[in-house]
């Protein structure tokens, strides 16, 4: 089957937290059998921060930001037999949506395939007529990454015929154990850009834990905390590559996640970095969310804290031995469960499903 898949980017992660999930989630459908064109407009220097070139197993059509060329990408979704429209693909979004589903074929399988539910529907929920609340009913599915029976529960009510989750994973040939990199010698590290719905928790889970121990060296990567004040026990790094991701991952004693807001109040939302970390068999600590133990277990396999109190306490009592086992349970766990093997077998079954569905309601 050929799916035309309509996104943020597949070949830059600059700016762009769906690009693991994309490579990893669509690497494995390719393998499946499945046809792939990715189509991504040529925004936020994306292209000029390119981290890996058009993969084998997709095609890439990188489209400029203008109308006309929207539209004539738009045209190719009547060439597929699946055809996806991501969520935050940067330019002209509901315009976009609105020209896929025009031009795909009366027999195709429509799907919008939302990479962060908590805010578009936060977004849809307060514009009555926003165009994706129009649009539901005469999608086949919405797909989520994330987000459990809330979001699922959401869509449902804001007019979808289906929500079904398909998680975040783990690449095993992206993400792996490396050797320690100096560079990243530190106790804790933690990477991801400042963003509006995390800044204050980054404060709370990382910065303040910094103040609290300060016979430990804490490590900083992601854009936009050039400006920000911390203590001199934190350094900055800045932009780190997607190549160096398992060796951030790999040389702390233990690195962190910090959910955005909006991911820690609807819960169920492993972010790609959680699985990062856990497939370099890192020593993870992540804020509390609801349903972490459907991924790894709380104290075994990942270290939880509610507050920054419980990382600074954490960070004090853990030795270099404990981390290693404990990330070597993480990698063990993520290795049975929740690759993106895993997760394309599950996507596949659905799509099958809902394709036998429509041919029979016809």
């Amino acid at each position: 089957m050929k799916i035309a898949f309509y996104g943020s980017s597949l070949v830059s992660a600059y700016w762009n937290g769906a690009a693991t999930y994309y490579r990893g989630l669509l690497k494995a459908l390719s393998a499946l059998g499945y046809e792939i064109t990715f189509f991504e407009p040529d925004v936020y220097d994306r292209q000029k921060n390119r981290d890996i070139d058009p993969p084998e197993w997709c095609k890439v059509v990188v489209y400029n930001a203008t109308v006309d060329a929207l539209e004539n990408v738009a045209r190719r979704a009547a060439h597929a037999d699946i055809v996806v429209k991501a969520s935050g693909v940067g330019f002209e979004d509901e315009l976009l949506l609105n020209r896929v589903l025009h031009h795909a074929r009366p027999d195709a399988l429509t799907i919008f395939w939302d990479v962060d539910a908590p805010a578009t529907l936060a977004e849809v929920r307060s514009t009555p007529e926003h165009p994706l609340r129009q649009a539901l009913g005469k999608l086949d599915l919405v797909l989520t990454y994330g987000g459990g029976d809330p979001v699922v529960s959401a869509y449902r009510t804001l007019g979808a015929r289906d929500c079904i989750p398909v998680y975040n994973a783990l690449d095993p040939e992206t993400h792996h154990p490396v050797e320690p990199n100096p560079a990243f010698q530190a106790d804790l590290g933690f990477l991801g850009n400042r963003l509006p719905d995390r800044e204050s928790r980054v404060e709370q889970f990382f910065l303040e834990p910094a103040v609290r121990a300060q016979t430990q060296h804490f490590l900083l990567g992601g854009s936009g905390w050039e400006d920000k004040a911390m203590a001199p026990n934190v350094r900055r790094i800045g932009h780190v590559s997607t190549r160096d991701h398992n060796a951030f991952n790999c040389t702390p004693k233990a690195v962190l996640n910090i959910s955005r807001e909006s991911m820690a109040a609807n819960g169920f939302s492993p972010a790609t970095r959680v699985f990062e970390a856990a497939g370099a068999g890192a020593c993870l600590i992540t804020d509390f969310w609801e349903g972490i133990e459907l991924f790894l277990k709380p104290q075994e396999e990942v270290l939880v804290a509610r507050d920054g109190q419980d990382v600074a306490a954490i960070m004090n009592e853990l030795t270099r031995a404990q981390a290693r086992e404990i990330g070597q349970r993480a990698l063990a766990r993520v290795l049975s469960e929740h690759t993106y093997d895993h997760r394309a077998t599950e996507a596949d079954k659905i799509f099958r499903e809902y394709a036998r569905m429509r041919e029979a309601a016809e």
